[in-house]
């Protein structure tokens, strides 16, 4: 069934909040610690209890140098945690994949949101989410996980990095998704330096002036390292100031890890704002 993100959009005045939950042995902040269907459901809830608009189901680390994983495995990891979060809570859900036959089960499980770092690019993954009819994230990244990290180069990384999505959306609708069920991501983290990182960062306005919905997710990632000298288990304080800053941009998603901090954050924001 379609969903309606612009409604979903529309019901709070400050940005979404998406909360990560990976079920995988191997993802770079919380790798192997939500693997098994209940200490994921029990996440989940907590998330939702937190505050958390959607939880976005991952089954494949993508983080730097990270090994592929097959689609048997991807499909066992993802389509329980789906239909088992879906069954209990009354919540958006998205699958955080870039596999055509991932995105296909996983909508069919109860996925509400498509959410790409490869921005449909690979095989059958654009025939897939026009059949589909839900929202679909189109991120950026330059290269695979595996190299994406090795010397990545830009001539320009903010055009770049928003002319490439603003092609694939137009791609996009010209297969026939709607233009309101699009959302940009630039990808922070994704094959860029910490200076690129913090370019996007500082000018992330120019992706929300492009009419599109942009999600921000750069909740414990190496740039918040960076900029704090922080192992990734130390990165809540530089990565709720890093949602803050995507907010006041206008952001209208934001990927943690850490709902509840992100959450009351958000909320002294708008207070703020309204006042």
């Amino acid at each position: 069934m379609s969903k309606d993100f612009t409604t979903l959009l529309q019901t709070t005045t400050s940005p979404l909040v998406m909360g990560i939950l990976n079920v995988t042995p191997d993802s770079f902040s919380d790798g192997g610690q939500f693997d098994q269907i209940n200490s994921a459901i029990e996440q989940a809830e907590l998330m939702i209890q937190q505050g958390a608009d959607i939880i976005d189901i991952g089954g494949e680390s993508t983080r730097p140098n990270a090994e592929e994983v097959s689609l048997e495995e991807e499909l066992s990891r993802v389509i329980p945690a789906i239909k088992a979060i879906k069954s209990k809570f009354d919540v958006w859900v998205s699958i955080d994949t870039s596999k055509a036959e991932v995105m296909k089960q996983a909508v069919e499980a109860g996925a509400d949101i498509i959410n790409d770092v490869r921005a449909l690019t690979l095989p059958g993954a654009l025939d897939v989410a026009v059949q589909a009819q839900v929202p679909v994230c189109l991120m950026h990244m330059q290269g695979q996980p595996k190299n994406m990290q090795n010397n990545p180069q830009y001539d320009e990384v903010v055009t770049d990095v928003l002319q490439y999505l603003l092609e694939r959306a137009d791609e996009c609708t010209q297969a026939g998704i709607a233009k309101a069920n699009i959302i940009i991501d630039p990808g922070f983290g994704f094959g860029k330096t910490a200076d690129n990182n913090f370019k996007i960062l500082n000018q992330l306005d120019a992706f929300t002036a492009s009419g599109y919905p942009v999600l921000a997710g750069l909740s414990r990632k190496t740039m918040i390292g960076h900029a704090t000298g922080q192992d990734v288990e130390n990165r809540v304080y530089g990565s709720v100031a890093g949602a803050l800053i995507c907010a006041q941009k206008g952001a209208d998603i934001i990927r943690v890890h850490d709902v509840q901090a992100t959450v009351d954050a958000l909320a002294v924001l708008e207070h703020t704002q309204r006042a």
